[in-house]
């Protein structure tokens, strides 16, 4: 039988993974040697800060597109999150009851997605255009252009506090992580989103329940971008409408980069992590070396087009390699 692609340790893990893993320490080490101040302890502390948003979406992102649908609107949910928190802030609620509710306001973006994608039979893409412009609108709507920025010092020192060089966030991004690489990768639930992506019609007729699950896939999209939009507002201590605009191309584009197809059924959580810190790896360096932010796009999309393109093109190159199958029986 075939591996499961989607499990770590599998012919895929050594073969795509590896190779990311192998990039990651080659970009490092470049880096390293070769740019001022990156490997300066303060710098490697900015950087682990900077890609926590794009990790944690790329978590649930990662079960999107392996159970073969995609949410565009991430961003757009977490600047609507961050509107909610400053408008909130602004009418005088306490920050303890603001964050629940932002929580709660990106779990019903996801399930507004989810429900138009399960239940009305509607392709995501189209869906997620839609609401990445209808969340992002929304948001200018509640706060309009204004930044809220007297947030309590308590909540903004957390976001950037460090142990050593380690930011506590990324700590959390760590524990969710082995969290979510433990659900899709050892657990029946794992399993099932793989099978629905792989072929929805064997997965409906297996009894896994298809509508369900990619519903609440599309529900824990969006709780996790608000929970982004948290340490994103915090880090910078400014609510705006405008927050994480065009991060959901880094999103997309780490998980693509790590290994998982975007026609679903396949990939794994360690290739994206090491994908988004690959990503991050060279934004920082480029940012450092006084690159300008237009090569900065052009090297993320690259990346982009780079992780739909190689893992397909090698597949056609195995097939036309292969010997012909030999031995049939005569019929």
């Amino acid at each position: 039988m075939p591996a499961d692609a989607s499990r770590p340790g599998t012919g895929l893990f050594h073969r795509w993974e590896g190779l990311i893993l192998i990039l990651l320490v080659a970009v490092t080490t470049w880096a390293s040697l070769g740019v001022d101040g990156f490997a300066n302890s303060s710098n490697v502390s900015f950087l682990l800060l900077d890609v926590t948003e794009i990790a944690l979406m790329a978590l649930t992102m990662t079960l999107v597109i392996v159970a073969a649908e995609i949410d565009l609107s991430v961003a757009s949910t977490l600047g609507l999150s961050c509107a909610v928190l400053g408008w909130l802030w602004n009418a005088g609620l306490p920050i303890e009851a603001i964050m629940p509710i932002c929580l709660v306001a990106g779990a019903l973006c996801g399930a507004l997605n989810g429900y138009l994608v399960t239940r009305l039979g509607l392709p995501s893409l189209a869906v997620t255009i839609g609401t990445f412009a209808l969340y992002r609108g929304l948001a200018y709507v509640i706060l309009g252009d204004q930044a809220v920025a007297d947030l309590p010092p308590a909540y903004t020192g957390l976001a950037s506090a460090t142990l050593g060089p380690i930011p506590v966030m990324t700590l959390l991004v760590a524990l969710l992580a082995a969290g979510f690489t433990a659900i899709l990768h050892f657990t029946s639930l794992g399993r099932a989103i793989v099978a629905l992506g792989s072929n929805e019609e064997a997965a409906f007729f297996s009894g896994i329940r298809v509508k369900r699950i990619r519903f609440w896939l599309f529900v824990a999209s969006g709780a996790m971008a608000a929970l982004a939009s948290l340490i994103f507002t915090f880090r910078y201590a400014s609510a705006r409408a405008d927050n994480g605009s065009g991060l959901e191309l880094a999103v997309i584009a780490a998980v693509l980069l790590g290994g998982v197809s975007i026609f679903g059924g396949r990939g794994t959580l360690p290739g994206v992590l090491m994908a988004v810190l690959l990503l991050g790896v060279v934004r920082n360096a480029l940012i450092l070396a006084d690159v300008a932010n237009e090569v900065l796009n052009f090297v993320t999309g690259l990346l982009l087009v780079a992780s739909v393109l190689a893992p397909n093109l090698g597949a056609v190159w195995r097939r036309r390699s292969s010997p012909p199958l030999e031995g049939k029986s005569a019929s």
